[in-house]
């Protein structure tokens, strides 16, 4: 007979297991750089290339594995679907462009804004998409990553069109991957497939005319482009099984594990530029995920406040 007592310790037991699994997925994210950065010297669309090829590869060994053909095919069957994911595909391998021209670039502090800015910008894409009501908090916190870009815009005499590039690209591919009825395997295995045939091309194109860097160059290039796929494709598994185990607040609060990483990497590792006004950027954009973090606790507490008073009334 199942007890109270046993199901306390099997949410708890799962909840454990969540947040280590956020925190693998937060933390490979956020050493990304570093991988990458190995194979700088090579073209980002070539990087890019070969993501999604050895993407491909190893997510047809794991939906070969897990037995999970059927769903694909009925994902490819389906036109809306299809159509969606055709625009995601758009949209995570421009992101991943964008990425990748950034690490080789020197520009992993932009990297660091533009994941740091995601939970705003994904703010804006609800008020303005899903016509969702946009709390005073959440509307402090845009205003002043707003301000904070304004003044790094008029003071650098540049946008920091990378970071608003990741921001934007990753914030409307999570808006449109919400509205597929699919799990991340298939939906990044789908994603794959409609982008592997052109990288495959484009790669076959590299190499036959001698400007492919894979087997062609070191054996170091050769080994990290082949393991780009495996390295794309595990810890967004690993935060699948996070996120059914874990609150959407508390995957929150770990997502900032990763631009956080990026931020010290570019810093302390990279020794890139952190001047003044990257400094009062940094600043505001901060102290608007602050405001929205603090916002978003005061709006959860509330339920849990008034079911409180109601039982105490009850008594």
């Amino acid at each position: 007979m199942t007890t109270v007592a046993s199901l306390d310790r099997d949410s708890s037991r799962e909840a454990r297991l969540g947040v280590i699994c956020g925190l693998a997925a937060y933390l490979v994210w956020g050493f990304f750089p570093i991988f990458f950065k190995l194979v700088s010297q090579v073209p980002p669309l070539e990087v890019v290339a070969h993501r999604v090829v050895w993407s491909m590869v190893f997510l047809t060994i794991l939906v070969t594995v897990k037995g999970r053909w059927g769903d694909l095919r009925a994902a490819f069957g389906t036109h809306k679907t299809l159509a969606t994911l055709c625009a995601t595909t758009v949209l995570i391998a421009t992101n991943w462009l964008v990425f990748i021209y950034a690490i080789g670039k020197g520009e992993v502090l932009q990297s660091s804004l533009g994941y740091f800015m995601t939970p705003l910008v994904n703010i804006v894409l609800g008020f303005v998409f899903l016509h969702e009501r946009m709390k005073r908090g959440q509307a402090i916190g845009v205003m002043l990553a707003v301000v904070g870009l304004t003044l790094s815009a008029l003071r650098l005499g540049t946008i920091p069109w990378i970071a608003l590039g990741l921001a934007a690209t990753f914030g409307l591919y999570g808006l449109l991957r919400k509205t597929v009825p699919v799990d991340s395997l298939v939906g990044l295995s789908v994603e794959t497939f409609l982008a592997g045939p052109a990288a495959a091309i484009y790669l076959g194109y590299l190499g036959a005319t001698g400007q492919g860097t894979f087997l062609a160059g070191s054996l170091g290039d050769s080994t990290v482009l082949l393991l780009s796929g495996v390295v794309t494709a595990i810890p967004l598994l690993i935060f699948t099984a996070a996120a059914k185990r874990l609150r959407l607040m508390t995957i929150g609060f770990l997502q900032y594990i990763t631009p956080s990483i990026h931020f010290l990497l570019a810093v302390c590792l990279y020794g890139e530029e952190f001047n003044a006004t990257h400094l009062v950027t940094f600043l505001c954009v901060w102290s608007g995920l602050a405001v929205y973090s603090w916002s978003a606790i005061a709006f959860a507490r509330k339920p849990a406040v008034a079911s409180a008073r109601m039982e105490t009334a009850a008594e």
